[in-house]
């Protein structure tokens, strides 16, 4: 029987011995070698994704609403035998498909990077040897070892271990942990709460519970507020231009004009008015920003974080390893009654597991070699059972045996041990003093007690360990206070130490604990937590409420955590962020995960997603203002002046030509917002209203310049308008992609570049009379100078407009 033929009742039914013949293995594990072989006959541990084959993703471009206008435009000019308009707009069509195919598919390039990246590690016995391998690369047969905050890797059979505490709510529907014992089965994809064992790897991929038994869903991320925004502002566009078709539809009726090139005409227009490269810029600008702020050292797990983090007002940071360096040493060591200094450090390193690389571990085994009594503490004893680190509980625990004697040796949080030892009150005060002073230093008390003869639990000594911060820490503190966010830390240390902390790095010195924290009003218990620089002594259950509270005052927060019990809290908060060296289960919370250590990375963040925001801000200005002057410049000649400005090949030109290049705002060099960014649907409809205009005005000038100055024919006419109409478009866009004059901020290469070689090819088409009539460098050169001249008037009024609003505080809100 193989890995493939088993099934879960198998598993657990079938004892380990059994299970180990079965699939050619052994509690030591699989050789390099063999486990290659094995990959190759399973398959990755992954879960197959079914995906479109390129060429319909291609052919899909050419099925919806948009599409279907342009393709109706091109029967139409087949119908009227407008061949040449046809296969123009056929041909136009068709590259509009491919950029828009392109773009799409470097987007899902670029969040496949980001997914490999988040993809967890497991602890694999292989040659012998522990070693981190990434999950898809188990194989039926491995060892592996899993721990609290691990998420399973695949299907496994518990071999050696007390037990696990297994959240398998995901998989099961269970709301309550499960507890696994030696025997028991724990599946793919659940979550360990408590505990650490060891198991043997019995199915992956396909062929584990999950994946036989669970539907893949549509992995689309939802859409987040400002994309809705951006959607609202397309329908709009939509219903405005329709209702101006319907006029210019109803006019050439009334005038006796022929049907169907009214229609096609009509359409186009339509076309010229919607934002053909609306999902296009979404998908590619979010997946080119996640990219950007994976090399700043953030990976966005979920795309719709990057706007949250935008707008977030609230940081509520963990101490340990973000404020702090996480550099933990042994800077005091205290013994209580006949224990020395050396018996706490020796009994304290009892506590500790070598190879698990706790930073707390290592700090005691450094302390202990530092006083050169490491080697004989090692050959002292040996452990017969050992507990590691449960976040409930707070402590480790060891069952030993030295000198003949066994006894249990334990380490924690003081609170903790305290509760274990039950020690008379003379001692008890004098433990509570030693900490109290440790506190005042910005140390952290770690307990160690043993077992007595008599079996109960005594105190042995404390340890204070120190975690300074980190040198930028305070830097980066202040810089995201000067950028609107409010940074509140958080610790399960005692008020004492999260107050010295807090004064080092200038947060504030009003610390409370989250006992002061009202119970019986949200409204008195949210101005307490909003006037807070930190809270202290908080349990997970506490990060979860703080988050709650702080968004019932339609704060935007962020939460920062590393640990499973951390996981709720994450997933409340707006922006869930995993810290460097997070567990599992705390990564798949988080909807951002940190690569770096420290407090910068956060900050650095922050610039970026403001960043990528702005970009989708300025997108939707030009959008919105190019709709305004098209359509209606167009609408009021023909119902005015009973003339087309521009023809309906010039429209669908219009229309390709200038939304390709601007994908590349995705790319755009931009200055980020010194306040968290909020939709703002007053400002953006207003500024790109008032530039609209101003596009309107500009149009019709020329429109007069060219007739009734230039006295330019109808067809040269038209070829001047639509020269014009191309060449402001694109100054549009260096007007709406910043608040100050354009000057301020320097474009990127790649949208300069794609202005100016469509520009150019807009130029060379009407100069020399390819597809359209014949215009001339003349006329070329007056309309691109005349273009320029209106677009510095233009970028001035907009900077003294946005002054303007920006005093306006009803326009803010």
């Amino acid at each position: 029987m193989n890995a493939e033929t088993l099934n879960i009742k198998d598993i657990q039914n079938t004892e380990i011995e059994a299970l180990y013949q079965k699939l050619a293995a052994g509690s030591t594990g699989l050789s390099s070698e063999e486990a290659q072989k094995r990959l190759a006959q399973y398959g990755p541990n992954a879960i197959t994704e079914k995906k479109k084959h390129p060429f319909l993703k291609f052919l899909g471009y050419f099925w919806g609403p948009i599409p279907w206008m342009i393709e109706v435009a091109a029967v139409l000019s087949a119908v009227i035998h407008h061949w040449e308009d046809f296969w123009i707009i056929f041909t136009l069509l068709l590259l509009n498909a491919g950029v828009a195919f392109w773009q799409e598919s470097k987007a899902d390039s670029a969040i496949e990077a980001l997914k490999a990246k988040l993809s967890p590690e497991a602890r694999v016995h292989r040659d012998n040897n522990w070693v981190k391998l990434p999950g898809r690369e188990l194989v039926p047969g491995d060892i592996v070892r899993v721990r609290s905050g691990d998420i399973i890797p695949a299907d496994i059979k518990f071999i050696n271990g007390d037990f696990a505490s297994v959240d398998e709510s995901a998989l099961t529907g269970e709301s309550m942990p499960v507890e696994k014992h030696q025997g028991d089965v724990g599946y793919d994809g659940a979550i360990l709460r408590q505990g650490e064992m060891g198991a043997l790897v019995v199915a992956t991929g396909m062929n584990t519970y999950f994946g036989k038994t669970a539907k893949l869903v549509d992995t689309a991320e939802s859409q987040s507020h400002f994309q809705k925004a951006v959607v609202r502002i397309a329908n709009y566009l939509i219903l405005l231009a329709s209702a101006l078709v319907g006029v210019v539809i109803v006019a050439g009726l009334l005038r006796h004009e022929s049907f169907f090139e009214i229609l096609q005409f009509a359409l186009v227009l339509t076309v010229a008015s919607i934002p053909v490269a609306l999902p296009a810029v979404l998908s590619v600008t979010l997946a080119v920003g996640a990219v950007a702020l994976t090399r700043r050292g953030a990976i966005v797990s979920k795309l719709t974080a990057i706007e949250e983090m935008a707008g977030m007002d609230v940081l509520c940071s963990d101490k340990t390893g973000t404020i702090t360096k996480n550099a933990i040493s042994v800077e005091d060591v205290a013994g209580f009654k006949n224990f020395s200094q050396s018996d706490v450090l020796r009994y304290a390193f009892m506590a500790s597991k070598e190879e698990n690389q706790d930073v707390i571990d290592n700090a005691i085994i450094r302390k202990a070699d530092a006083t050169g009594e490491l080697k004989d503490i090692r050959a002292s004893f040996s452990v017969t059972n050992f507990k590691p680190f449960d976040p409930v509980a707070k402590r480790t625990e060891a069952d030993i045996t030295a000198g003949g004697q066994a006894f249990k040796v334990a380490k924690g949080a003081s609170q903790a041990i305290l509760d274990l030892t039950h020690e008379e009150a003379s001692l008890h005060k004098e433990i509570q003093q030693k900490i109290l002073g440790l506190a005042k230093n910005g140390y952290r008390a770690l307990m160690v007690a043993k077992t007595a003869e008599h079996g109960g639990w005594e105190a042995v000594g404390l340890l204070g360990l120190q975690d300074p911060p980190r040198e930028d820490s305070a830097e980066t503190i202040r810089a995201a206070q000067e950028m609107g966010v409010n940074v509140k830390m958080v610790t399960g240390d005692r008020a004492e130490i999260a107050g010295e902390i807090s004064r080092e790095v200038h947060l504030g010195d009003h610390i409370i604990t989250c006992n002061e924290i009202p119970q019986h009003s949200d409204e008195e218990a949210t101005g307490v937590v909003e006037k807070a620089d930190g809270f202290a002594q908080v349990f997970p259950e506490h990060k979860y409420h703080i988050v709650e509270l702080l968004q019932k005052h339609n704060h935007i927060v962020g939460m920062t955590g590393d640990g499973v019990n951390d996981a709720p809290a994450l997933k409340k908060a707006d922006v869930g962020i995993a810290v460097d060296g997070a567990t599992d289960a705390a990564k798949s919370a988080a909807s951002i995960v940190f690569t770096r250590p420290g407090l910068s990375v956060i900050v650095n963040a922050i610039k970026g997603s403001r960043e990528i925001f702005q970009r989708m801000n300025h997108y939707s200005i030009y959008r919105i203002t190019e709709t305004i002057r098209v359509v209606f410049f167009i609408t009021l000649s023909i119902l005015v002046f009973n003339f087309y400005p521009v023809t309906a090949l010039m429209i669908v030109l219009l229309a390709l030509l200038n939304d390709a290049p601007i994908m590349t705002i995705a790319y755009d060099n931009v200055i980020y917002s010194k306040k968290p960014d909020k939709w703002n649907m007053k400002m953006v409809l207003t500024i790109a209203s008032f530039l609209g205009a101003i596009g309107v005005l500009e149009s019709f000038g020329m429109l007069y310049l060219g007739r009734d100055i230039l006295h330019l024919s109808l067809d040269t006419l038209q070829s001047f308008i639509y020269l014009k109409l191309s060449i402001s478009g694109h100054f549009t866009v260096f007007v709406a992609r910043t608040r100050d004059h354009f000057w301020k901020s320097k474009p990127a290469l790649p949208l300069l570049l794609a202005v100016l070689i469509t520009q150019g090819i807009a130029t060379l088409i009407t100069v020399y009379g390819i597809l359209l009539p014949p215009l001339g460098w003349a006329n070329a050169g007056l309309i691109w100078a005349l273009a320029a001249l209106v677009f510095l008037i233009m970028d001035t009024a907009k900077v003294y407009l946005y002054r303007y609003l920006e005093r306006d505080t009803a326009l803010l809100q």
